[in-house]
């Protein structure tokens, strides 16, 4: 055993440490369940209902990680506050009960723009990112200091009497470490010596690192961790990235991940030794402002046991919360008893733990396509292939990873029912003020040269302005009424602007390759301005050297193509910059600016599908508590505003590929590849409008738009369960619920038998109990929440076609 830290004198310290078999609460070895909740993806008010039905979920313990970028966005100033105030985060999870797992990193990856890393650190002089660089390693351990102090001094460690119970250093880096070399390898024993010099009380890990100093814990992230072992005998067995589902991108299909593959690859883990899984994401949220990695919606919703606005996603919450419970059951079991292996033949394994007189076991089925029944201990199972079995006394299956026995639950989005609100919005408008940058090329710094859009703009917006100005001769061998401009840009955006007119825009779904922007300008004998605005859709977060990738017209070249194809090189002219847009810096989207004003603004002449135009409108509040969402269908591009509070990016133009299959849970999943949803659809249409964000009275959305939308069909709608279904099989209590105040308003179908079909098609099989409907509907409707036992001793006898050989289930639809 590693004795990590031993509590002193404190009434409420907690003793931390581990072994080869678990990780050890005060002494005791223990199972740990842990959920992924970001704070920076949810706000302050979303946080205790968050953490609550984590709990409820069967959960132990909260997982984040620390977002340096938000929190230090400027060199040495720093943001801890709204839903950036970990320490009230924390605080939140300590009230509810529950452990927490702190990923400082403070590379964090997770899809986040620029993987956590301030682009300021990037533009350091001399500086190399995630290497044995001082300049960087410096600044690492300052950022990683100050939230271990912080931490320390409102006394959130275990040791302290607070709710951190592990912390991470770097992340995932073992996965590129090879393209590092040898100034890799010593930066991975630098970054473990200085986390452990920093005494916290606690097991540091590191995550996917395979060489990891045995002074911290090496663990895995992925789909399946059953074949995963720590490279220190001393260690136990950690699943810190139990991939839920997985991330969506513009332009490409929703991957979902089935429960009953999740729960599969849960139940492989603990049979396979596994004391600690962090499910990432438990809640996915949102990259509200523009904190999403490159090219990632704005949604992360990960297909998470609770969804992006914090409901319950039926059945995956459900059928999780019953295998927890059930592995939770025998813990003691299997953290301390003996294992041994038995096979069942056909590839199925029996799995048997033994301690202190007792066993527990896990029957598995891992073939992907065959079902069977299997004899062991003398009793009979039936394993449906791509499933584990759990049987805590080694008799009778308490639980089976592919029967689902909980409810599933489809949601809708009803339309907004504040009183007198319009059946449509009514919209003022006002162009994005451009003739400083297009006509009169003013920046606030210039350079002999195109620079990259980072080291330019700092991030500071996706915008970044590109201006220069030529001086045509009418008897000049290039000159031509009509020219090209041609504009090589690493950049996924372009638009470009000749005399103050657009004459070319390009976007693009990639950033690793050269793109070439042409138009076709009038040209007139004289000074002619061009203008290039490049706008970027987050940065990279993840890979090898990712923070060197280069974006905006950085190089060039530059060309102004003429008569007879005669080219003019424009990369080395003077080039003026500016950063962002003039509606950003004149924050046109907040109702405390001198442009808030209605008066400042178009009512009239109304515009639709102009490029670079606001729009804004003032909307009621939907009552209740339902999640709220924006509807931006018809919109191209852009940003979006409500009450000042960003919703993030939008860009509901980018429909998502087509290619959507039936969706078979047996077989590893892949997430470009098996059970993709939403195909031939806007990649994300729907925008999360947290309830704190609103308030009483008239609130305002404001939308940047700028590839040419028509706002008529934006709309604000609530988001709540609509049909609720479930097929759960005899022995089992089947729980049915709505959401919020909703009530059951009838019963669609209902038959205890062996009915057939599925969710919306379901239709009675060859035998069911006669009074099946009648008694689910005395039992549910007009009730939130009913429970009903799956038994004959509730439905009475099926008809004589139900023979011993048939499992009998009960299927219910049900309407909210």
């Amino acid at each position: 055993m590693i004795r990590v830290y031993q509590a002193g004198l404190l009434s409420h310290a907690t003793d931390v440490s581990y072994d080869s078999r678990a990780l050890k609460i005060n002494g005791e070895r223990r199972i740990i369940f842990s959920g992924a909740i970001h704070y920076p993806r949810s706000t302050p008010g979303m946080w205790p209902d968050l953490i609550q039905k984590a709990k409820e979920g069967g959960l132990d313990a909260i997982e984040t990680y620390v977002f340096w970028n938000a929190h230090e966005p400027r060199r040495r100033e720093y943001d801890f506050t709204g839903n950036l105030d970990l320490v009230r985060f924390l605080r939140t999870v300590q009230d509810a009960g529950l452990y927490a797992i702190l990923r400082i990193g403070p590379y964090a990856c997770a899809e986040w723009n620029y993987g956590g890393f301030p682009v300021w650190l990037h533009n350091l002089p001399g500086v190399e990112l995630r290497t044995d660089n001082q300049i960087y390693k410096d600044e690492m351990q300052n950022f990683t200091t100050l939230i271990v102090n912080m931490v320390k001094q409102e006394k959130l460690l275990a040791p302290q009497g607070g709710p951190i119970i592990i912390t991470q250093i770097e992340n995932e880096f073992g996965n590129v470490m090879t393209d590092y070399g040898d100034a890799g390898k010593s930066y991975v024993q630098w970054c473990a010596k200085m986390a452990v010099s920093l005494n916290v009380g606690v097991p540091w890990i590191m995550c996917m690192q395979a060489d990891a100093p045995h002074t911290v814990i090496n663990t895995h992230n992925g789909f399946y961790a059953d074949y995963f072992k720590p490279n220190n005998p001393n260690s136990p067995k950690m699943w810190t990235e139990n991939w839920s589902g997985w991330y969506k991108t513009w332009g490409k299909k929703d991957p979902s991940r089935p429960v009953e593959d999740l729960a599969y690859a849960v139940a492989l883990f603990f049979e396979s030794g596994g004391t600690l899984t962090n499910y990432y994401m438990y809640h996915g949220g949102t990259n509200f402002g523009r904190t999403s990695g490159v090219f990632i919606t704005t949604s992360y919703d990960y297909d998470s046991p609770l969804d992006e606005y914090g409901n319950l996603r039926q059945p995956k919450w459900g059928h999780l919360k019953q295998l927890h419970s059930t592995i939770k059951s025998m813990e003691k079991i299997l953290t301390e008893g003996d294992v041994s292996v038995t096979s069942l033949g056909n590839g199925i394994n029996a799995t048997i733990y033994t301690a202190n007189g007792t066993s527990g076991c896990f029957l598995s089925n891992k073939d992907e396509k065959t079902s069977t029944t299997v004899t062991f201990k003398g009793n009979q199972y039936f394993l449906p292939a791509w499933s584990v079995s759990i049987l805590p006394d080694c008799k009778k299956e308490a639980y089976n990873t592919a029967k689902v026995n909980v409810q599933t639950s489809l949601m809708v989005k009803k339309p907004n029912s504040a009183e007198n609100e319009p059946a449509q919005l009514k919209w003022l408008w006002k162009p994005e003020p451009l003739k400083d940058t297009t006509i009169k090329g003013k920046g606030t710094f210039s350079a002999m040269q195109l620079l990259e859009q980072k080291a330019a703009a700092a991030d500071a917006s996706d915008y970044l302005w590109y201006m220069t100005s030529v001086n045509l001769e009418k008897n000049a061998a290039i000159w031509s009424k009509t020219m090209t401009l041609r504009v090589n840009t690493t950049g996924p955006v372009l638009h470009a602007y000749v005399n103050g007119k657009l004459i070319a825009s390009q976007y693009g779904l990639h950033w690793k390759f050269m793109n070439v922007l042409e138009g076709t300008a009038n040209m007139k004998p004289g000074i002619n301005h061009i203008a290039v605005l490049s706008a970027t859709v987050g940065l990279p977060n993840y890979g090898s050297f990712f923070d060197k990738a280069v974006f905006g017209i950085v190089g060039g070249p530059v060309e102004l193509v003429g008569n007879r194809n005669v080219t003019m090189d424009l990369s080395t002219n003077k080039w003026f910059y500016k950063v962002g847009l003039n509606g950003e810096d004149n924050q046109f989207y907040s109702d405390k600016s001198p442009h808030a004003h209605s008066s400042k603004w178009n009512s009239d002449s109304f515009v639709i599908r102009r490029m670079m135009t606001w729009y804004k409108t003032t909307f009621k509040a939907p009552p209740g508590e339902d999640p709220v969402v924006v509807d931006l269908q018809g919109m191209g591009k852009g940003h979006a505003w409500v009450n000042g509070n960003s919703l993030g990016r939008y860009w509901p133009s980018v429909i998502a590929e087509e290619g959507c299959d039936p969706c078979d849970y047996r077989g590893k999943f892949q997430n470009d590849r098996k059970c993709m949803r939403d195909c031939g659809v806007p990649t994300q249409r729907w925008y999360h409008v947290p309830r704190s964000f609103l308030q009483e009275g008239t609130n305002t959305l404001v939308l940047f738009e700028e590839a040419g939308g028509d706002p008529a069909q934006v709309s604000f709608q609530t988001v709540t369960v609509g049909t609720i279904c479930a097929n759960t099989y005899e022995g089992n209590t089947l729980e049915l619920s709505c959401q919020g105040n909703q009530s059951i308003s009838a019963v669609q179908f209902a038959s205890f038998g062996d009915p057939q079909g599925n969710c919306g098609s379901f239709k009675k099989g060859t035998c069911e109990a006669a009074n099946s409907l009648s008694v689910v509907q005395k039992a549910c409707v007009g009730k939130s929440r009913c429970s009903i036992d799956v038994s004959e001793g509730t439905f009475g006898s099926s008809s004589d076609h139900c023979g011993n050989n048939i499992t009998k289930r009960l299927a219910v639809q049900a309407v909210c």
